[in-house]
């Protein structure tokens, strides 16, 4: 038997040290915290840092050039009797229905369309749609406010054309409304149409091939089997579109010209309110106040959303 020593293989794969590959883990982690840390330090100067600065002076009489005299709640309990924040409150969410629910059918529809696979340039429509979504908002409510002009506007010269008396959409509460969600949902509702046209592609094709093996019409397929396969999407697009609705703030103060929101406060949303109380009345643990109110009111929405999405997921699973 032969006492040769067999060579090393150059090829064969060296143990890894268990300590080294430590070393190599904890400091990639280091690395890790660090290409991660511009973000958190971030939302801690703009995001965390505010909301806790005005709850602080959200409790105080502030006056940021003199004292700040410590009034505990009265800011929130004059906040819960002042008849200008609940017509401010009402105008926020009757501007979010006129917009949101129009919004969400004209959406769907688009979708709809856009899902069609005989459909030529569908690239191009897709993007088409994002068009007046990045279109600057200020731009959007200056067309707009001409366009609803009461004497040489558009919309008044088309109800003038059939024999019907010019609207003033900025005097008129409901009128404006409509104006108000007229500009929201044509800069908002290609947005949602591309979300909706991502939940209609997730919807197997097997299941529109057996409705139409069964006969069903294009109405048919549409409620029974687009119609529950967005169920999820049209939760989230309602939710996310009343957030937003709750900050609306440049339409109103293009059409109404000031923080007032017109002369019987008519335009006058939640964004709109706590600016005039930040910046003309200068109360600003008022606004801070005004501020925490639209944050529950967010909450609260939000608590809803997830009630809903639950009892929906709880229904499928059944």
């Amino acid at each position: 038997m032969s006492n040769t020593r067999r060579s090393p293989n150059p090829y064969r794969s060296k143990p890894v040290n268990a300590s080294r590959g430590k070393g190599i883990k904890k400091h990639e982690s280091k690395w890790a915290y660090l290409f991660i840390s511009p973000f958190f330090v971030m939302f801690l100067i703009f995001g965390l840092a505010p909301v806790i600065f005005s709850t602080y002076i959200a409790f105080f009489n502030w006056d940021p050039l003199g004292d700040a005299i410590f009034i505990g709640f009265d800011n929130f309990t004059f906040l819960m009797t002042d008849d200008r924040f609940w017509l401010a409150t009402g105008n926020t969410f009757s501007i979010w229905l006129f917009s949101t629910i129009p919004q969400m059918i004209l959406a769907i529809f688009l979708a709809s369309i856009l899902r069609n696979p005989r459909l030529k340039a569908p690239t191009f429509w897709r993007t088409l749609l994002l068009i007046p979504n990045i279109t600057s908002v200020l731009a959007v409510a200056i067309v707009f406010g001409q366009l609803f002009g009461r004497d040489f506007g558009m919309f008044n010269i088309i109800i003038g054309a059939f024999g019907y008396p010019h609207i003033d959409f900025v005097a008129e509460t409901i009128p404006g409304h409509i104006a108000i969600a007229t500009m929201i949902t044509w800069r908002w509702v290609g947005y949602n149409a591309l979300i909706f046209l991502a939940a209609m592609l997730a919807i197997p094709n097997e299941l529109y091939e057996s409705a139409e093996l069964d006969g069903a019409t294009k109405w048919q397929t549409f409620r029974y089997v687009t119609l529950p396969g967005l169920r999820n999407t049209i939760t989230f697009v309602v939710v996310v579109g009343t957030i937003g609705g709750l900050q609306v703030f440049a339409e109103p103060l293009t059409l109404s010209g000031n923080f007032n929101g017109g002369d019987s406060r008519q335009f006058s949303t939640l964004t709109l309110f706590l600016f005039e109380q930040m910046f003309l009345e200068q109360k600003y643990g008022y606004a801070a106040a005004v501020g925490i109110a639209i944050t529950v009111i967010v909450l609260i929405i939000s608590l809803i959303n997830f009630l809903i999405t639950r009892r929906i997921a709880s229904e499928d699973s059944k």
